[in-house]
């Protein structure tokens, strides 16, 4: 994607060979700031306080602070401490499990002396690789808009989303936002509502970033509206990434998109999730059952930043004094309120069934389980 012109990427490798550089995401909509990451407790903290976020990105980020470590003490022990403390950082998204056990598995059997330079080599095709799969599955998603494009004639395609699932969530071009990428430059006419995404706003804060500095139609509506647009038929199609899918079809995403879900059955809009294989958990099947669930700081819920009319960035509470506030960060969507799963192989059924019909080197592996 491009920032005032110039490409970018979420997440990079320092001209040095060895800091990372990456966005404070806490920092947008209203300063882009970026940070240079150069050790394991710094790659953590990154992950943990989502100055990084998103899937993707979080895998991204594990890999690489795999390789800070590794570059600090190639140690067996200095190795079982960062696979321990990066996961750690954020239980629900798979990408992050999925990124450090495969660099552990690589880098375990290596002697100390060839560790950093296969985990930083290791990082960089884990980046290469989410980008490729992002840019396949944008290929499949994009079907779903030409095809409701042609039942629009010259109306905008308007797309429902939730969170951030751009390339801000991802190394660059996202999952639920690739397609409505690839639609733009082919010229189709596409409108985004785009939920707030309480308590972080990242839908009001990055999708709304993202969507502008593209230049894509989007308007930015309270959490609780989009049942409301449905009902009046102006949603013909929700979009939504993963942070977790199961092997059955489940979907855990940020916070409210389960009610979305229901929002979308009842008035006959297809609800349709946008993620790369590497999001999916292939060990369970009942998603409200055995996906943790994060709960972060209350203060999350207890306050809010925004931008004052002098210019300055402030947080300010928004719930009285000595109330409690609860802050859980996701919740599952069923298989059943799915219209399909969007991956880099194609358009899969949330089943069983159409995950294993797309990815039949997992179905083999999990039969001889």
């Amino acid at each position: 994607m491009k920032v005032d012109g110039l490409a970018m990427r979420s997440i990079w490798l320092e001209p040095d060979g060895a800091g990372i550089g990456i966005i404070d995401q806490t920092q947008l909509p209203f300063a882009l700031v970026k940070r240079r990451l150069i050790t394991l407790d710094e790659a953590a903290h990154a992950i943990r306080a989502m100055l990084v976020r998103g899937a993707p990105l979080i895998g991204a980020t594990a890999a690489y602070g795999m390789a800070l470590a590794m570059r600090a003490d190639p140690s067996d022990a200095a190795l079982d401490r960062a696979a321990a403390t990066l996961l750690a950082t954020r239980p629900t998204a798979v990408n992050l499990r999925w990124a450090v056990e495969d660099l552990r598995g690589l880098l375990a059997p290596l002697p100390p002396a060839k560790r950093a330079a296969a985990a930083y080599a290791r990082a960089h095709a884990i980046c290469e690789a989410d980008i490729a799969d992002s840019r396949a599955l944008a290929e499949h998603g994009v079907k779903l808009i030409e095809a409701a494009a042609i039942k629009r004639g010259n109306a905008p395609v308007n797309i429902l989303t939730h969170c951030n699932a751009g390339w801000l969530a991802a190394v660059d071009w996202g999952t639920a936002l690739a397609p409505i990428y690839l639609a733009q430059q082919r010229g189709l006419n596409v409108h985004v509502w785009v939920d707030e995404t309480r308590p972080r706003n990242q839908g009001a804060s990055l999708t709304a970033w993202e969507l502008g500095g593209a230049g894509i139609a989007h308007t930015v509506i309270a959490d609780n509206a989009g049942g409301h647009l449905m009902q009046k038929g102006l949603v013909d199609l929700c979009i939504v990434g993963a942070d977790r899918i199961t092997a059955a079809g489940d979907c855990a995403n940020k916070i409210g998109t389960y009610l979305k879900a229901l929002a979308a059955q009842d008035n006959r809009v297809p609800f349709y999730v946008a993620a790369p294989s590497t999001t999916i958990d292939w060990s369970i099947a009942d998603g409200v059952r055995d996906i943790p669930i994060e709960h972060r700081d209350p203060s999350e819920v207890a306050e809010i930043s925004g931008r004052l009319p002098d210019g300055r960035v402030a947080r300010v509470r928004v719930i009285p004094d000595g109330s409690a506030a609860a802050n859980y960060a996701f919740d599952v969507t069923p298989a059943r309120l799915v219209t399909g799963i969007i991956t880099e192989r194609g358009i899969s059924s949330a089943s069983r069934a159409g995950l294993a019909a797309l990815f039949p080197e997992r179905a083999v592996a999990l039969a001889g389980d």
